[in-house]
C-alpha cells in the first residue's frame, strides 16, 4: 500500500503558475506517477504521466505548459503548472501505479488538491 498526498493547490490568477507536489509514504522507485484532474461538473481526465525511467507524456491540453516531474530519493512527484487558464481549474490528484518484478502489483490515489484559476 502507498499512501499519497497532495499539496500545493490554490488560487492563481489565469497566466499564473502554481506547482502541485505528491509526496508517497515510501519509495516511488518502481512506481509509474500520473497525475489526472477533474473540473467541477465534468469527469477526471487524464493530464500527465511519468514512468519509472522518467519518460514522461502529456494531454494535449496541457503540453507545453505543465511539467511532470519526479524525486525518487524523496519519495516526490510534482506537477509544475504554467501559463495557467480558466479551463485548468479542477481538483488535482495523484495517482501511482506499482510494478513489482515487471508485474502490475497495485493502483493508488490520493485525496485530491484544488486548483482555482480565476481573475
Amino acid at each position: 500500500q502507498v499512501q499519497l498526498v497532495e499539496s500545493g493547490g490554490g488560487l492563481v490568477q489565469p497566466g499564473g503558475s502554481l506547482r502541485l507536489s505528491c509526496a508517497a509514504s515510501r519509495s516511488i522507485i518502481s512506481i509509474n506517477v500520473r497525475w489526472y484532474r477533474q473540473p467541477p461538473g465534468k469527469e477526471r481526465e487524464w493530464v500527465a504521466s511519468i514512468r519509472t525511467e522518467g519518460t514522461t507524456t502529456y494531454a494535449d491540453s496541457v503540453k507545453g505548459r505543465f511539467t511532470i516531474s519526479r524525486d525518487n530519493a524523496k519519495n516526490m512527484a510534482y506537477l509544475q503548472m504554467n501559463s495557467l487558464k480558466v479551463e485548468d481549474t479542477a481538483v488535482y490528484y495523484c495517482y501511482a501505479e506499482e510494478y513489482r518484478g515487471g508485474r502490475y502489483y497495485g493502483a493508488y490515489w490520493g485525496q485530491g488538491t484544488q486548483v482555482t484559476v480565476s481573475s
